[in-house]
């Protein structure tokens, strides 16, 4: 008869069970964490920050560049897609400066655009 070394102990099925519901729950929560609903009011923050220097990006703002489109204006555009807005966000176009924007602030930022087509 052998002895068990120390090294291949093998837990119970009490021991194991509760581990893999660990393991599968951390799992599940991180692979949810990326999936986080945007915030539009941290991308008003943004884009007060950085695009009301040439668009309208509120309200109460008076005035913007005379080429550049205001937020509501781009909002309100037939077909208009927030995850595309983002996406063109993470490589702006020539004329708008590098802003550097991580993927949760461009998705931020875009949900605050699509909320101004009310």
């Amino acid at each position: 008869m052998t002895t068990p070394s120390r090294f291949h102990i093998r837990p119970d099925a009490a021991v194991r069970r509760p581990l893999m519901a660990l393991a599968f729950g951390v799992s599940a929560a991180l692979s949810t964490g990326a999936a986080t609903a945007a915030d539009a009011a941290h991308g008003e923050q943004l884009a007060r920050r950085w695009c009301a220097a040439c668009h309208i990006v509120s309200a109460d703002q008076t005035h913007g560049a005379d080429n550049a489109p205001a937020f509501a204006t781009v909002a309100k555009i037939p077909g208009f897609d927030a995850d595309k807005i983002a996406k063109f966000l993470m490589d702006p176009h020539p004329k708008m400066p590098d802003m550097q924007l991580g993927r949760d602030e461009s998705k931020d930022l875009a949900a605050y655009i699509a909320s101004l087509a009310q």
